[in-house]
């Protein structure tokens, strides 16, 4: 074994998990393309689980950072002002709020994914007077306690080590079948009073579940569940820290319903560089704190500031957005072209935009195929609980000859998969 991968085994927790998928020691990284010390250049098609979705190193974004850090501009302020801070509001407002009519005000609850989620769960629960929480199957918004708690891995939820409650899972689209409305069953127990579920404070929904396996709600039934949420006086929040920034194909992964969330939780790439940033976006109603109510010593990371405010500028072109569309086509047509060549593996596209992947009903089947993806030098995750679906997560701005590059080695890896499980039409 490697000596810096030893010590790594030697030193660090047995919580780590990615380094045993991806065992190299990387040291360069530039778009889609990421180098181990071995000089070995790898495929990026995970983009930091989502954190890095305008790729590694963006030249505008490293030279605005390199600028501000040489002109020794402020790193930590908490929730003071700055003009890094104001800068990143002020484009946030202009760029992306007002051109699609949005009112939000702007939270800045520290800096990661589980952050923006305890703050929605909190607003929610303060403005309602209401403890308790809908959540989905399937859905995963962190592993803070709240977080957790509306999560619906039972591997991660017993890392809790206590009970979790205040919160009741109901079905997600499809989850029962297609020909099953889950909401007509959610309706059924808000209408019982024998059903044992209070009038919840909020409902937290991805539209696409990353961690659960890239299950995409139908838009129907995301507009079917906010006039549920409307007619029942309960808040609709959108955890968008995964799916939204682009990565379906929209800055928001709701806009295509037409929806107007309560609260929408973004992080992950909304720092553009993969630098720490959460923010909160909630209704001017609703933004009922305390000052201090809810804090946190990073809530201001001015130099994730620096770098989310280069990173809105992609979206001032509508051509970037329609950029995503296209590349997001073309990863549905490969993937359904690989459904179709390889029946043997039993698989179904899933997801939308370039947050898509395959889900094989071939007991670790997914799994293998990203393991010959790390053997073949791309960086592929898997996801679902039972790591059911490989992933397919490039940057937003890969350029096409690179896509189809990885198409390729995906195809490539498919076809060893089905021959290790011996799957293979040649095999049989």
């Amino acid at each position: 074994m490697n000596e810096k991968l030893k010590l790594v085994e030697d030193v660090e927790s047995s919580v780590r998990s990615y380094v045993r998928s991806f065992p190299a020691v990387f040291t360069k990284a530039k778009g889609h393309e990421i180098w181990d010390e071995e000089g070995m250049r790898y495929l990026d098609f995970f983009s930091g689980a989502g954190a890095l979705n305008y790729g590694h190193n963006d030249e505008n974004m490293k030279q605005k950072l390199l600028d501000y850090i040489t002109s020794d501009g402020i790193t930590h302020s908490l929730d003071m002002a700055t003009d890094a801070k104001v800068d990143f509001m002020e484009k946030f407002r202009d760029i992306i709020l007002k051109p699609r009519g949005m009112n939000y005000r702007i939270m800045f609850p520290g800096p990661t994914g589980a952050n923006t989620v305890e703050s929605a769960l909190k607003i929610a629960r303060k403005m309602t007077g209401r403890t308790d929480i809908i959540s989905f199957t399937n859905g995963f918004h962190g592993m803070t306690i709240g977080a957790l708690s509306v999560t619906g891995n039972s591997m991660k939820r017993r890392g809790a080590g206590i009970p979790l409650n205040h919160t009741v899972t109901m079905p997600y689209d499809q989850f029962t079948g297609s020909e099953q409305d889950s909401l007509k069953y959610f309706e059924r127990f808000l209408e019982d009073n024998g059903s044992g579920v209070a009038i919840p404070a909020a409902v937290i929904l991805e539209t696409v579940q990353g961690e659960g396996g890239i299950n995409a709600a139908r838009m129907g039934w995301i507009r079917k569940l906010q006039e549920i949420c409307r007619e029942w006086g309960i808040l609709f929040i959108i955890d968008d820290v995964q799916a939204g920034v682009g990565r379906t194909g929209t800055f928001f992964s709701f806009e295509p319903a037409g929806i107007e969330p309560d609260v929408v939780c973004l992080s992950k790439s909304i720092g553009g560089y993969g630098l720490p940033l959460a923010v909160t976006l909630i209704k001017p109603e609703l933004d009922q704190w305390k000052p201090g109510e809810h804090n946190g010593t990073f809530r201001g990371n001015n130099l994730a500031f620096i770098t989310a405010s280069e990173a809105l500028e992609y979206w001032r072109d509508p051509a970037f957005e329609e950029s995503i569309q296209e590349r997001g086509k073309r990863m549905t047509a490969f993937l359904e072209r690989m459904v179709e060549t390889y029946p043997e593996m039993k698989g179904r596209r899933k997801g939308r935009g370039l947050m898509q992947g395959i889900a094989s009903e071939v007991d670790g089947f997914s799994e293998s195929v990203a393991e010959y993806a790390f053997k073949h030098q791309m960086i592929l995750e898997t996801a679902g609980g039972n790591d059911e679906v490989f992933k397919l997560f490039p940057p937003l701005n890969i350029p096409l000859e690179a896509l189809d590059e990885g198409f390729a080695i995906i195809e490539k890896c498919i076809e060893e998969a089905l021959e290790a499980h011996q799957l293979s039409s040649s095999s049989s």
